[in-house]
């Protein structure tokens, strides 16, 4: 297990990279035995840029598999599953035999017991194997591509009503509460799983999502232009609605299925699912509506003078989002990127305590392509070493709770406590 892995979550735990210094904690250093002269963390500093942030015009997040990670079940209730947890459980739903079998046809050490690379090779395999439709091989594939899509439709399928959901909450309760008069953040993720849709639900935020509000909540890109605003009578100018947000999911979600042309959101097991499956052909998939629409709004929303990215959970393995990352990194000079991962220092490290830490640079080709930004001195970018749920601890509070949040919580309260006492 990770050396952070189980450690609460608290603004203490992050790390921040500075030029010259290397990688200094959050807390106050600690006098050692040997009596030498503490100093001062970096409490102060990553408060101030996550704080510069929420004040920017615009604010975009971005999250990815590391974000789910912080959502915990109950005891006996599936968990979070990252690409290990995935593989197993596509090899014990398509049978072991089966499975081994099919690594077996491409070669262990090919595969490599990533998933990704396993369903890209079975996807090579059927364009490049035509053969009649009733030729065995094809049929066992594709079954077997079949089977493995279903796997991992179902083992992300793990949020509902007693998931602690704390992380989430949140950052959409931090983000959400900018002043109406900004633009209205907007939240990328490349998630399938309902988390921010489950902390939304509970804490009455509003996601702008590209659904409408019919009965059957059918995707259209023009819904992303609609905002929520209240209307009183005697008054000229529509009041906008606190908390809310603008909601794209990159790669799609287990509640959304094509039925006819239209994509709806529905857990109902009709039409075909609206996912990017992992494999390599993620890029191709994302010229295909919806995932252009979220894609073309993420890059838009990467030229936008006065706008601050932050990006947690997310490990730029993706080249179609990470590259017009590292693009408006390189144009846009009012940008502001704080990115903030475990990646940065390995667990050694870590348990080192040491105040400045000389980390080994990030394999990934973009972390280490912003570590070099950092260290030439380009003050617009900020590396956090640290959980998504750190982060979002430490994140400020622009605003307080408002009546409606406390207003929703007292009513939560009085339900609960009359369900108990049924």
């Amino acid at each position: 297990m990770p050396y952070w892995a189980g450690q609460a979550a608290t603004a203490n735990n992050l790390r921040l990279f500075v030029r010259d210094h290397g990688w200094r904690a959050a807390a106050d250093e600690v006098v050692d035995e040997e009596g030498r002269q503490p100093r001062t963390g970096a409490a102060r500093e990553i408060g101030s840029i996550l704080l510069n942030v929420l004040n920017s015009t615009n604010v975009v997040v971005l999250t990815g598999t590391g974000a789910s990670f912080a959502a915990v079940n109950p005891p006996g209730r599936p968990t979070p599953a990252g690409m290990w947890d995935v593989w197993t459980f596509v090899r014990e739903t398509a049978g072991p035999a089966t499975f081994d079998a099919v690594v077996a046809r491409f070669g262990e050490a090919r595969v490599n017991d990533n998933i990704e690379k396993l369903l890209t090779l079975c996807k090579l395999y059927l364009e490049l194997n035509a053969a009649p439709a009733d030729d065995a091989e094809q049929q066992a594939m594709q079954a077997f591509v079949d089977t493995a899509e279903a796997a991992i439709l179902a083992r992300v399928d793990f949020v509902d009503r007693e998931t602690e959901l704390e992380a989430h909450g949140a950052l959409v309760r931090k983000v959400g509460r900018r002043g109406v008069r900004k633009p209205r953040a907007k939240l990328f993720t490349t998630n399938y799983d309902l988390c921010f849709e489950e902390v939304a639900r509970r804490a009455r935020f509003t996601l702008i999502d590209g659904f409408s509000h019919t009965l059957d909540q059918t995707y259209d890109r023009t819904n992303f232009t609609v905002d929520h605003v209240r209307r009183d009578l005697g008054r000229d100018t529509p009041d906008y609605l606190q908390n809310v947000l603008q909601f794209y999911k990159l790669h799609g979600s287990i509640d959304w299925r094509r039925v006819d042309g239209d994509i709806l959101r529905t857990r109902a097991d009709v039409g075909s699912p609206v996912l990017i499956y992992p494999r390599s052909s993620k890029y191709q998939e994302s010229f295909d509506v919806p995932y252009l629409d979220m894609l073309s709004a993420f890059q838009a929303a990467l030229r936008e003078p006065d706008t601050a990215v932050l990006i947690s959970g997310f490990g730029f393995n993706d080249d179609h989002i990470s590259s017009p990352i590292m693009s408006a990194v390189e144009s846009n000079m009012s940008l502001r990127l704080v990115v903030c991962d475990p990646v940065f220092l390995s667990d050694g490290d870590l348990e080192a305590g040491g105040f400045d830490i000389g980390g080994a640079p990030p394999a990934n080709r973009f972390l280490l392509g912003f570590k070099r930004m950092v260290d030439s001195g380009d003050a617009r970018i900020h590396l956090m070493n640290g959980r998504f749920q750190d982060l979002t601890a430490a994140l400020p509070d622009l605003v307080g709770e408002t009546d409606r949040e406390r207003h929703v919580q007292r009513i939560r309260s009085i339900r609960d406590a009359a369900e108990m006492n049924a």
